[in-house]
């Protein structure tokens, strides 16, 4: 293999796919890139078993062949070379030599034909959403994912596309996010649970425009996203996922409508005296004179503050996790926010303007005549 590229193009790729390089493995390929050239274009692939990503880009090809090379290495060289054109030729079975201007390296590598070839997903049941909306789905939904193996299910997010809708849902034991979007055209039924690790990852690299768009491919056992020169294919996750349409349709004694970046900016001024190992509440009270009370008290101070809101129902005194409320407050994109509570002990509600959005919250535990 011979090829000539430019350093910026061959930089961009290996960032892409390096998302998908192994990092603990007893299998020394899956820590590589494989690097195949034909028909003047370069293929750039990482594949852990798990996740698997390639991508393209223009080159002058002079003989064609593939190889795999060593990810962290090729990478860090890469990123070091002078702006300016790259050559890479295969010396032997085992040696590369990378040119750039004045500079050159000769590392190992392994046969192309030793690294695993991404899965073959038919392109039968598809749906298209742009870049910008995918995105947006995974920022509001991914903090709610679970990172306790044990509990394999949460820690993938649920993907249903059901009445031309992609619902998609994540939870971790704590708190529920919900995101439903349109979708153009007439679409299959779905049901599928999308490994959140992938969904993180496929974040870093789609680039978010409205414009741009992403073709999602789903088969029985794995998900391919297609935008650009880009493919990225996830084994899902499997098993039956958690049935939770009752407790988005739960009832309420309590409406709360208050501006988001209010009440952000007095959880923030909380934060102070809150430690990491301090798992102290920030209690939120509404009584019947149109303001919201919080309150923290912690081992490195107390606080209070205020803010007016608008009501409707029973007077509450309820405690959350502070970050949990955070989360929520942050990926919400309207000025206002609508809060449903019921008790002191059943899960909150929290609402975008359109309800396109919603997040739930267990509260903690407390004892309201403290705090009355």
């Amino acid at each position: 293999m011979i090829i000539k590229c430019k350093k910026n193009l061959l930089t961009s790729a290996i960032n892409i796919v390096s998302k998908a390089v192994s990092t603990k493995t007893t299998m020394p390929i899956l820590e590589c890139i494989l690097l195949k050239a034909e028909g003047g274009k370069v293929y750039l692939t990482a594949n852990n078993l798990e996740l698997g990503i390639e991508t393209v880009i223009d080159a002058t090809v002079l003989e064609e062949g593939q190889v795999a090379l060593e990810a962290k290495i090729f990478s860090d060289i890469i990123r070091k070379l002078p702006d300016s054109e790259i050559d890479l030729e295969t010396t032997s079975d085992i040696r590369v030599d990378i040119r750039c201007e004045k500079s050159k390296f000769t590392i190992p590598c392994r046969s192309g034909d030793e690294f695993s070839p991404l899965p073959s997903i038919e392109k039968e049941n598809s749906i298209r959403i742009s870049q910008m909306a995918l995105r947006d789905i995974i920022r509001q939904t991914i903090f709610s994912v679970s990172d306790n193996e044990s509990t394999k299910m949460m820690t993938g997010e649920y993907f249903e596309v059901k009445d031309n809708q992609l619902i998609v849902i994540s939870l971790d034991g704590h708190r529920i996010s919900r995101r439903k979007i349109n979708l153009a055209g007439e679409n299959k039924d779905v049901k599928v649970v999308v490994p959140g690790k992938t969904l993180q990852e496929l974040s870093k690299i789609i680039n978010g425009d409205a414009e741009d768009m992403v073709d999602i491919f789903f088969s029985d056992r794995h998900l391919l996203f297609e935008f650009e020169d880009t493919r990225v294919v996830s084994r899902l996750i499997e098993g039956e996922y958690f049935k939770i349409t009752n407790m988005m349709t739960m009832g309420h004694s309590l409406a709360v409508k208050a501006n988001k970046k209010e009440f952000m900016g007095i959880i923030d001024r909380a934060s102070p005296l809150i430690q990491e190992t301090d798992k102290k509440p920030i209690i939120v009270s509404v009584k019947n004179d149109n303001n919201l009370y919080v309150r923290l008290d912690t081992n490195l101070g107390s606080m209070k503050e205020e803010m007016e809101i608008e009501k409707e129902g029973d007077e509450i005194i309820i405690g959350f996790n502070p970050k949990f409320l955070m989360d929520a407050m942050r990926v919400i994109d309207d000025d206002d926010v609508n809060i449903y509570m019921m008790d002191s002990k059943n899960p909150c509600i929290i609402k975008d303007a359109e309800e396109s959005y919603v997040y739930i919250i267990l509260p903690i535990n407390i004892n309201t005549d403290v705090y009355a």
